[in-house]
Formats: structure tokens, C-alpha cells, sequence
């Protein structure tokens, strides 16, 4: 200790004694030199007696330079590489140092400069921090030249700037032997706060238009203040949104280098690498750690080898500079769409790479065929252009585009095309998209909510939107009587997207057979026009139940067959089941009957008749029996008149019934009802008036028919308490007479109860719901057991 004093102390002398500047100079640095290493090996006592003992000398340095303390040396090549864990800890005791305010600094010599300069640089750490003035990353970590690798922009983003930013960060990993990298950002950070404002604006309809490249940079980080406003639910505060869309973005650069860099996921994945996140605190100065990204594993088994805008470079040596054809192999559903995923990532990143056709690429498709990886079924809609948004060449997609992106009023054409696509060109996924703010789907929803403005279909247009209703009755259900017509709208467009999924496999037994095989895959997606990315909705929950469908084509390309005493007997089930699927197609607004040709009428006229079932139906013409049916020529047997009854008629009603069960061997009678029915509430008014002593002043026909019918109209009134109005006993009074009027044929025909109790024929009611279109079947008469055995 002594020695070492005294040495020191000679040294001081010659400084004090220097008389020109450039001989202070040099002997200041050959002081350093020779003290540094001295000081650097005591122990803290010693240390500080040592700097007492040179005092003298240390108050004739510049003022504000701990040189003791900042000289340190330099990291350069010829050091051994750094481990993670390490390179971490030299982060957190330099931030240490610069919160306690004993930073070392980062003085260097003419010797240390050289030797960044002779031996090269090997930093511990690379850091991507953004490139704010308040947060200067040397500064903050109290770090050495030649110790961390910075990279910096607005925002410590690879938005619009990530192949600078993986390609520095490849380098710094591989060539300079890197270990450690951090992503840093920082508490009020104006880019990230300003795409916070974009995203909000865009939210509220009111978007800001591009006109820089700033204002590009704010529309691509509004992905991040989209994630921050979903984590933190409708009602936080844009301030708020914005403090957490901060830490946001640190994970999503993280998971960009996961996912566009090869090179950094292996090394991550062996161990050579650790990429960890943390968050400056301007108004502390803490660097506070935040560890790898949630999502670090998941990300590792990442395909993209290179970021979108650098592949795009390198697009005439890769496969996108050329296009599909019929001699390329066929793709596998699963690795068509992660092709579609990742040529909308590079779509929405504003980094292309697919090339326009050129003249080898157009003989290449006239020559050899396409041979599309992905057949997609969208809107016709200019904002989505299909092929742009998932950076497609001519020959990878086979796209049918229609307002509304649905089968509805085109199904004959969009089933046959996919078939087509499916089964010759070897296509194995099918994607149904629709996107935001589709003005179909809104135009369907007002039709829905508010009625049409016609009473009738004038325009193809309104028949779609008419036939898209169904979409919107299903997203009103689901949100219920509360939800606002943009939250509605929203919902419309996924309801959609199902729905024409749901169509294709139910009415196509050659896409349902693929599927069964697992050589195809049918998923429904939603292109978000805001952000120009899509989400991907997966398999329709429905799939497996719609595999076990028998339907063969869609509605428009069906035809009935005609039924003739040349086809076989059938069974009162069969019949009702008939009617039941009939009447369905009616209600959803596909019926099948129709395209009578001239054999059929041959037929009939030739072979005779063998309607599957007789109906006694309301003579109401907004009961047209065959139409709510779906019934073809020589399917029904229809007797009607007014209240479905064998009051006043039952001869003519009768015999007819015994005809057709008896000679024609039909099995099966339906009595039909039908909601609001005249006949049934003038004999509810007719009955309320007699028992109130007032004269009903119906002509003598209609007022004995009202009379007759009066007797269904009285039981229902005694079923219902004495408070019950007008219309809740007629309502009653509809079904109660379905009852009587089976109870009156069993009672009365032994022929037809004969056939009932034998189990050649079957006696059914139902109601027909003039508003929904459908029949509410009603099954038998609770008394028939009790009729028939009477006989």
C-alpha cells in the first residue's frame, strides 16, 4: 500500500509540474494507466484511503469526471461471449448505478478507443429502444463503448422498419456473438399514445386519412392499442388504453423477431439466445424487467423464415416469383391456410411480395392448368380485394365474389363452382370471408328490424336482402332487444359467414364427402377493413351434425318427384315427415316444387294419382295448402273450406275422405288450422253475443255456419278464466276446433276409424302460423283412443 503510494505520489508530482497542456495530457493518461488497475484491485478500505491519499491530485481533475470510478475496459472481439443471464445482471446494476447517481460513466481512452477499433466490438446486450431523447439506452444502464448494440426508432417498433431491425439484430446475434436481446420501451411514449388516438378515432368512425409516413406508422401500431382497449374492456379510459398498449408493444415487437427470423428462433430455441422485454420509467429512471413474451413458445415452431418486406426483395429467387399450376402438387388444407395467414400478415404490414402475371406466367397457366391452393367465397364488395389482401399470384386462389358473400339467390351457381374446384382442381380448403361494415348485411338488418318499404319483392336486390333476413333474425336472438344496430351489424356479418358455410354442407354431398374423407376443409373468416388483417373464425360449430345431411343439391337445382299409382305404398310417418320437410323449405323461403314438364302431366294423366297425404284446410287464401307444403302435382289430396270443418259439409267432406283413404290408399289426414282464421272469431263473436241476449246480424247461411261453429268457440271460452278477451278465446278456439273436427270424422265414419284402429291410416292436426310460414303439428286427438274403441 505504501509502495504503491509513493509511486502514485511521483506521479502526481510530475503532473503538478507539467507546463503545457499537451504534457498534461500525456502524463494524465499515463497515470490512469498505471493508478486504474491499482485502485481496481483494493478492496473498498482501501480504496477509499488510496483516494484520500491522492486528493490532492484527484481535486485538479476536470470537474464531473470520476475517472476512478469510469475507467473501465472495454468489451471488444477478443472477449469470450456473454451468457444471457449475465448480460442481464450487467443491465439491472449500470440502471442501478444511474438511479443511485454513482455512474461510472463512459470515459475511454486514446488506448481503449483503439482497441474498439483494432480488435472489433462484441457487445453483451442489443437493445431495441426507441428513439426518444428522455431515453438515452447507454445512459440509463450506465453502460462502456462497445457494451450494448442499440437500435432505436419512434415507438421500439419493427413496424415499417422490420427489416432493418431483424437484419441488425441477425448480425449482431450471429456475426458479433450476442446473447442477450431487449426490447425497450417507455412510460408515455408519444408514438404509441398517438396510435392509441388513431385507434380510437378509427373506433368512432371518424379516421384520419394517411398522408405521411407518420401517419402510416400510427395506423400499424393501432393493432397494439387494439389489444390494449380488448384487455382492458369498453369502458376504460383512452389514457389508460394507452399506458397499456405500451407494454403491448413491447411483447409484440418480441413476437415479431420470433416470428419473421429463423436464425433468432433457433437460437432461442438451443439456448443461445434470450430475448426479454422491460419498460423505462421516465418519471423514476427504473428499468423495470418484464421477461420473454407469453407467447415465446408457441412462436418457436413459426415457418417464416424472413420479414415480409426482405422477402419481397427476394421474390425473384423465391417460389411467389412464380405462379401454381396444374404440374404443382396439390396443398394440404392446413398448409393452405397458413399460406392465406401469412399473405395477409405481409398484406397488412404494407409489405407485398407477389409479383404482377408477366408473359412466361400467363403461358405457364394457358399451358399447364391452375391448380388453386385455397377456393375462397367473398364479397363483392371493391374495399376487399380478395387477391390483394392475402398477397396472392394469379394461379394460387379461386375466388367467387357476391354482395354478402352468401349462397342466397346464386346457390346453384356457388355449390356447382366449388364442387368443380374441389374435385378437378384438387383445391383442398375453402374459406368463406366476409368482412366489416358489410352494407348487405346492414341492408338485411334494417329490412329485418324495420320491415321492407314494399309490400312486395320488386328488385332482385330486395329479394336478396329479404333472404338474408334469416342472418339478422339470428343476430338480433343472440344479442338480444338491447344491442345498438353497429353492435348488431357486426354480429350479422360472423352469423353470415357460418350461415354460407353451413349451406355448402348441407346442400352438397360431394364437398360433404371430402370433408368426411379429411381431404377438405371448409373455414369461415372476417376481413376487418380497419386494419386490413383477418380473423380467422375456424370450422362452423355445426360441421359434424350437417356431415349426416342427405340433401343432394341446392334449393334452385332440385326438382320433386311426381308421385302416381306406379310408385310404392308408403307409411303415415313417411307422409308426415314429407309434409314436415315441405313445410320447412317453405318457411326458409327454398322451396322445391315446380319444373312440372310435360312427361310428368303424361304421367299423372296416364298412371293416376297417390297423394301421401289428405288435408282438410282452411279455405283462407293466405292458406295456400300445396304452397306451405312444398308440394309437387299428385302429392296432396286438399279439401277446404271456410274453418277447416265438417260443419255444414260433412257429406261432401266425408265421402271425399273415405275416397281417398279407401281407393286411393292414402294413409295419412292432416285438419289444418291457421292463426287469425275469420271463421273462428266471427263464431267467438257470434257465441259472446248469445250469451249476452244480442242478435248476431249475419246472413242466414253464414250466421247458421257461425252458429255451428260456435260450439268450439264455447269450450274454449270455459277453458280460459272468465278475464280472458275476445282474441285469447278465438286463439284457443283455432286449435280446439282442429280436435273437434278429427273427433267429428272418427266418430262419424267408421270406415276411416276402422282404417285408424287397423293402422292404415293416421289422423294428424296442426295450425298454420300465417305470420312464420311454418306448422305447428299437433299430433292426434287426445280422445281418439277412447272414438275408436267405441266401434
Amino acid at each position: 500500500m505504501k509502495a504503491v503510494s509513493a509511486c502514485v505520489g511521483r506521479m502526481l508530482v510530475l503532473l503538478m509540474v507539467s507546463t503545457t497542456r499537451e504534457q498534461k495530457l500525456r502524463r494524465t493518461t499515463l497515470v490512469r494507466r498505471i493508478v486504474t488497475p491499482c485502485l481496481l484491485s483494493f478492496v473498498e478500505p482501501e480504496r477509499r484511503a488510496m483516494e484520500t491519499c491522492c486528493s490532492a491530485f484527484l481535486t485538479r481533475l476536470p470537474r464531473g469526471r470520476s475517472w476512478i470510478r469510469g475507467d473501465r475496459p472495454v468489451r471488444t472481439a477478443s472477449d469470450g461471449p456473454v451468457d444471457p443471464k449475465a448480460a442481464l445482471r450487467l443491465l439491472k446494476e449500470g440502471n442501478e448505478r444511474f438511479l443511485s447517481g454513482r455512474a461510472f460513466g463512459s470515459c475511454t481512452d486514446e488506448s481503449q478507443l483503439r482497441q474498439l477499433v483494432e480488435k472489433g466490438q462484441a457487445p453483451h446486450t442489443a437493445i431495441i429502444g426507441c428513439a426518444d431523447s428522455r431515453v438515452p439506452l447507454e445512459t440509463i444502464f450506465d453502460s462502456m463503448p462497445g457494451d450494448i448494440f442499440a437500435l432505436r426508432n419512434a415507438g421500439n417498433t419493427c413496424t415499417h422498419a422490420e427489416g432493418s431491425m431483424v437484419g441488425s439484430l441477425e448480425f449482431c446475434t450471429g456475426g458479433l456473438g450476442t446473447r442477450m436481446v431487449l426490447v425497450l420501451g417507455h412510460t408515455t411514449c408519444a408514438s404509441i399514445y398517438g396510435a392509441t388516438s388513431t385507434y380510437f378515432n378509427n373506433s368512432r368512425g371518424n379516421p384520419s386519412p394517411t398522408r405521411s409516413a407518420l401517419d402510416g406508422l400510427l395506423y400499424d401500431l393501432s393493432v397494439v392499442a387494439e389489444q390494449a382497449a380488448y384487455d382492458m374492456g369498453p369502458h376504460a379510459a383512452q389514457e389508460d388504453v394507452a399506458a397499456h398498449a405500451v407494454r403491448i408493444n413491447v411483447f409484440h415487437t418480441i413476437d415479431f423477431l420470433l416470428k419473421f427470423s429463423k436464425s433468432i428462433r433457433e437460437r432461442v430455441s438451443c439456448g443461445q439466445l434470450e430475448i426479454q422485454g422491460a419498460l423505462y420509467h421516465m418519471d423514476t429512471g427504473v428499468v423495470e424487467f418484464m421477461g420473454r413474451s407469453p407467447r415465446q413458445s408457441s412462436l418457436l415452431t413459426c415457418k417464416v423464415a424472413m420479414p415480409p418486406s426482405v422477402e419481397a426483395l427476394s421474390s425473384a429467387a423465391s417460389p411467389r416469383g412464380r405462379v401454381r399450376t396444374g404440374v404443382d402438387n396439390r396443398v394440404p388444407a392446413l398448409e393452405a391456410l397458413n399460406l392465406l395467414k401469412e399473405g395477409n400478415e405481409r398484406f397488412a404490414v404494407g409489405a407485398p411480395i407477389s409479383k404482377m402475371s408477366t408473359s412466361s406466367m400467363v403461358n405457364a397457366l394457358a399451358s399447364a392448368g391452375q391448380a388453386p391452393f385455397a377456393a375462397i367465397l367473398g364479397s363483392a364488395d371493391s374495399r376487399a380485394p380478395i387477391d390483394s389482401l392475402f398477397d396472392a399470384m394469379p394461379g394460387d386462389l379461386f375466388v367467387l365474389r357476391n354482395a354478402g358473400n352468401t349462397c342466397t339467390h346464386a346457390e346453384g351457381s356457388m355449390v356447382g363452382s366449388l364442387e368443380f374446384c374441389v374435385s378437378k382442381l384438387g383445391t383442398r380448403l375453402i374459406l368463406v370471408l366476409g368482412h366489416t361494415d358489410d352494407l348487405a348485411v346492414r341492408g338485411a338488418l334494417a329490412t329485418h328490424l324495420y320491415g321492407s318499404t314494399s309490400k312486395s319483392i320488386g328488385s332482385a336486390l330486395e329479394g336478396l336482402l329479404m333472404d338474408l333476413t334469416s342472418v339478422a333474425e339470428e343476430a338480433c336472438k343472440d344479442l338480444g332487444p338491447f344491442a345498438d344496430l353497429d353492435q348488431l351489424a357486426a354480429h350479422a356479418v360472423r352469423v353470415n359467414v357460418f350461415h354460407s358455410m353451413n349451406f355448402l354442407l348441407k346442400f352438397s354431398e360431394t364437398l360433404r364427402g371430402f370433408v368426411r374423407s379429411g381431404e377438405l376443409m371448409i373455414q369461415g373468416g372476417i376481413y376487418h377493413l380497419s386494419t386490413g388483417r383477418v380473423e380467422f373464425l375456424g370450422r362452423s360449430p355445426e360441421q359434424e351434425e350437417l356431415l349426416s345431411s342427405s340433401i343432394q343439391l341446392p334449393p334452385s337445382m332440385s326438382a320433386l318427384p311426381i308421385r302416381t299409382t306406379g310408385d310404392d305404398a308408403i307409411l303415415p310417418e313417411q307422409s308426415l315427415q314429407l309434409l314436415k320437410a315441405g313445410n320447412e323449405r317453405f318457411a326458409v323461403g327454398m322451396p322445391l316444387a315446380g319444373g312440372i314438364t310435360a312427361e310428368m302431366r303424361k304421367a299423372l294423366a296416364r298412371e293416376g294419382q297417390a297423394p301421401h297425404s289428405a288435408i282438410v284446410g282452411c279455405a283462407d287464401s293466405r292458406a295456400a295448402l300445396e304452397a306451405i307444403f312444398d308440394a309437387m302435382p299428385g302429392d296432396l289430396f286438399v279439401l277446404r273450406n271456410v274453418g277447416n270443418s265438417f260443419t255444414h259439409a260433412e257429406g261432401s267432406v266425408m265421402g271425399s275422405l273415405e275416397f281417398c283413404t279407401g281407393t286411393l290408399q292414402t294413409p295419412l289426414i292432416l285438419i289444418l288450422g291457421h292463426t287469425s282464421c275469420a271463421a273462428i272469431k266471427g263464431a267467438t263473436h257470434a257465441y259472446l253475443n248469445s250469451t249476452q241476449n244480442k242478435v248476431n246480424k249475419a246472413g242466414r247461411a253464414l250466421g247458421s255456419l257461425l252458429e255451428s261453429l260456435s260450439t268450439v268457440a264455447q269450450y274454449a271460452a270455459e277453458e280460459l278464466d272468465e278475464d280472458a278477451t275476445e282474441d285469447e278465446i278465438a286463439d284457443l278456439a283455432v286449435q280446439m276446433n282442429v280436435f273437434h273436427t278429427m273427433d267429428y270424422l272418427l266418430t262419424n265414419s267408421a270406415f276411416i276409424s276402422d282404417k285408424v284402429q287397423r293402422g292404415e291410416v293416421d289422423i294428424q292436426g296442426g295450425i298454420y302460423n300465417l305470420e312464420s310460414g311454418r306448422v305447428n303439428f299437433l299430433g292426434r286427438s287426445p280422445n281418439q283412443s277412447k272414438i275408436i274403441n267405441t266401434f
